[in-house]
């Protein structure tokens, strides 16, 4: 007998077939038993005839719990009205672990209850619907980015220095070599990647120490970081919205299915195209003020500024040349204007806020120097990174997108602690 999945079941019509999977969902009409098989590839109904199947399997069929493991063999029918279009006239069923009393049952749970089973709350649709649009959002970022002549160089996830200050970093000891931080970024080193690669991008997890509880917030995220030597602000931003309309039209042709699922109108999604508008830092603060906001220039963005700056737009916004003051030491300042960095920042719309981070980097020797001791950072800890300015500096940019925020945007969810299979936040460590 032939085994297959239930995603290539209009390619067996007609034909018997063994599936494998659990048991989602199940009901029953006098001489017939519905069993609503699910195999991880998609869910599929399998009917039970009375006169087709012994009086074990009816029984079998009958008394099995959700989320019992069964081996089910049957011919493959069309079936319009089916999730699918397809059904199992079943006519063997072989449990290999039977199962009862599943906790999450089709009743209203409360959030807290089904993060303490996040391991079963992952087997519902929804879940099962976020997960696979996340895995082709990640295969659809690492394509644009091997197709477009960048290579993969991954970056540490220990580092040995505290680059911002320790109070946002997790630390822990190093054997004989004092303490080590879990990395928040791996731009520092990817900049050294693309002076010896040209394009370059690191992909991996990064730690955020931060008391939020937002949620828009995780202490363990994963965030995709590409740097270009000899590029620019504007070769920076170029490639962000060439990199966004990527990603967001490959899930938009691959992925109707469990978008579908997730409920989701993806009419703004469809206007993720190039170009996208640009806008610098003193035309948002004036959206801000034009909406009644009492914002003071030079401060950073809240979320609420970002849901107001960005409802503005029936796309993703790039916001650019920030205060310097609030942006990082490594940020090139702006020649026509030494109080702005030349920053870049990309608000998603409908209050998702900032996906992607970024800024041209600072290449010369002196002022990276004085910057440097400007934060108050070890000087002695930054050697290996001063070298690239002593040996070849060029203009470069990068930027970082965060992945599980993207994921909460495309899919439209309400927090970002379903983005990923076990979220990590300040308040929950488990499962």
């Amino acid at each position: 007998m032939q085994k297959i999945l239930v995603k290539d079941l209009a390619h067996h019509v007609g034909k018997e077939i063994t599936l494998y999977g659990w048991l989602y969902n199940k009901r029953s009409s006098g001489k017939l038993k519905f069993l609503m098989l699910r195999d991880g590839s998609g869910i599929v109904q399998c009917v039970y005839f009375k006169g087709n199947v012994s009086g074990k399997v009816f029984e079998d069929a009958d008394r099995i719990g959700q989320e019992s493991s069964i081996e089910v063999t049957g011919k493959v029918k069309e079936e319009q009205r089916s999730p699918g279009g397809f059904e199992i006239d079943a006519t063997n069923l072989k449990i290999i672990s039977e199962a009862h009393n599943y906790p999450i049952t089709p009743k209203e749970h409360g959030i807290e209850f089904l993060m303490d089973h996040r391991h079963l709350w992952l087997r519902s649709s929804k879940q099962t619907a976020i997960l696979k649009v996340r895995a082709r959002i990640v295969k659809a970022i690492r394509d644009f980015f091997d197709n477009n002549g960048f290579t993969l160089a991954d970056t540490p996830i220990l580092t040995p220095s505290a680059c911002e200050g320790t109070s946002t970093l997790f630390s822990t000891d190093y054997f004989d070599l004092g303490q080590v931080y879990l990395t928040q970024s791996g731009q520092l080193y990817a900049e050294a990647n693309a002076m010896a690669l040209g394009k370059v991008y690191n992909f991996g997890p990064t730690f955020r120490a931060e008391k939020s509880k937002t949620r828009r917030h995780l202490t363990e995220f994963w965030m995709v970081e590409p740097e270009v030597a000899f590029a620019d602000l504007n070769d920076n931003m170029e490639l962000a919205e060439q990199f966004l309309e990527y990603v967001v039209q490959t899930i938009l042709k691959d992925c109707e299915k469990e978008l579908n699922t997730l409920e989701r109108d993806t009419t703004l999604l469809q206007n993720v195209k190039v170009p996208l508008p640009r806008i610098s830092y003193d035309e948002a603060v004036n959206i801000l003020k034009e909406k009644g906001i009492d914002f003071e220039w030079g401060k950073d963005f809240g979320g609420g500024d970002e849901t107001i700056i960005s409802n503005q737009f029936d796309r993703p916004v790039m916001v650019h040349r920030y205060p310097a003051e609030i942006k990082a030491f490594y940020m090139k300042r702006d020649p026509e204007n030494e109080k702005l960095a030349l920053a870049l920042d990309v608000l998603a719309p409908e209050g998702y806020g900032e996906i992607i981070g970024g800024s041209q980097r600072e290449d010369n020797l002196d002022l990276l120097i004085d910057r440097i001791k400007k934060h108050n950072l070890p000087l002695e800890h930054f050697e290996w990174y001063l070298d690239l300015r002593k040996y070849g500096s060029v203009p470069h940019s990068g930027f970082g997108l965060g992945l599980e925020r993207t994921v909460s945007w495309i899919c439209g969810l309400d927090h970002i602690r379903e983005t990923i299979p076990f979220p990590r936040m300040i308040y929950r460590k488990t499962p």
